[in-house]
């Protein structure tokens, strides 16, 4: 897959040379409802032996719309958007900076610049897809143009409700991981890199991985978790528990940073500076502060058993994307 990061205006040599259906959108999340998108768009490809292309953007609009309200995590960070779109066999993704230059380009612009002169004859969008300044564009508008074809994709529903990026970021802030996975369809992860960490959990039994996560991701609820880690270095996953949060028991909430740390099961490595992926698969309960290290490692035994028995019954190797 070819990517290109455009910075309006887009230049003669960035255009896409050959005739190609093209997704549009934000994607954060990757998720079913997406997926809806991919599947129209490999259809419509198909049809017109056209190549396939995305186009996509970063930061998220709000950045630059929005201030007050402005989204600077995500559940899936650009780099990660751009790995999930390789298992849709993307030839091409365009990358848009959503700066407040682009912000102003008129919605007649925009379908000349970014939609005719990169030779798209198939568009594919949810039908809440807008686009040119103040939102003014929208799918209605391209499916009167002449110079392309326009296939809007439909609301996609889980339990009546719309898959969306907001309702599985609210389902992650509630510790809701079984909406937040079915609504994804697939398990949601958090790259990073393991560093140095307070080394307090070794001297109670519990050796844990500080992760210091690689982008900026959606962190779910501080709480306690049954969790799968993949090491970078042998690719292998390993189960356990993760705390996200302040480690009230010995810090001042007020204070302290959130962090994740994950404690394996049966493992006894030194992982320092290696690259991991943690996935999310059971939310056991909020953090708490302990009235001592007693109570905190009776609870900590008590979260093993609960997570290895959860683990037990739905841990599979594969961690592929899949949806």
């Amino acid at each position: 897959m070819k990517v290109i990061e455009v910075t309006h205006p887009i230049r003669e040599d960035q255009f896409i040379q050959e005739d190609v259906a093209m997704a549009f959108g934000f994607f954060d999340g990757m998720h079913r409802g997406h997926d809806q998108v991919f599947q129209a768009l490999e259809e419509r490809a198909r049809a017109g032996q056209l190549k396939k292309a995305v186009m996509t953007f970063d930061p998220h609009p709000s950045v630059v719309l929005n201030p007050e309200r402005k989204r600077t995590d995500y559940l899936t960070p650009i780099s990660d958007k751009i790995d999930i779109l390789q298992h849709y066999d993307i030839d091409y993704c365009i990358v848009i900076n959503f700066s407040s230059k682009f912000a102003s380009v008129s919605a007649e612009t925009f379908i000349q610049d970014y939609i005719i002169k990169n030779h798209v004859k198939e568009v594919v969008a949810g039908f809440d897809f807008t686009f040119g300044k103040y939102g003014k564009g929208n799918m209605m508008i391209l499916q009167e143009m002449e110079d392309f074809n326009t296939t809007i994709v439909g609301k996609q529903e889980m339990d009546s409700e719309k898959i969306s990026t907001t309702a599985i970021r609210q389902a992650l802030k509630d510790g809701d991981l079984q909406k937040a996975n079915e609504q994804l369809g697939y398990r949601y992860r958090i790259k990073g890199t393991v560093v140095q960490g307070e080394k307090r959990g070794r001297t109670i039994g519990f050796p844990t991985a500080n992760v210091q996560p690689s982008d900026d991701y959606v962190f779910p609820k501080k709480g306690v978790y049954a969790v799968s880690m993949l090491l970078g270095s042998s690719n292998k996953l390993y189960r356990g528990v993760a705390n996200v949060g302040v480690k009230p028991t010995f810090h001042d909430p007020s204070q302290a940073q959130v962090v994740i740390e994950v404690n394996l099961f049966d493992f006894n490595e030194n992982i320092y500076g290696e690259r991991v992926e943690v996935y999310w698969h059971h939310f056991l309960r909020p953090e708490i502060k302990f009235d001592g290290i007693d109570p905190l490692v009776e609870q900590m035994n008590k979260d093993t058993e609960q997570a290895k028995y959860l683990l037990s019954v739905d841990f599979n190797d594969d961690v592929s994307y899949n949806i």
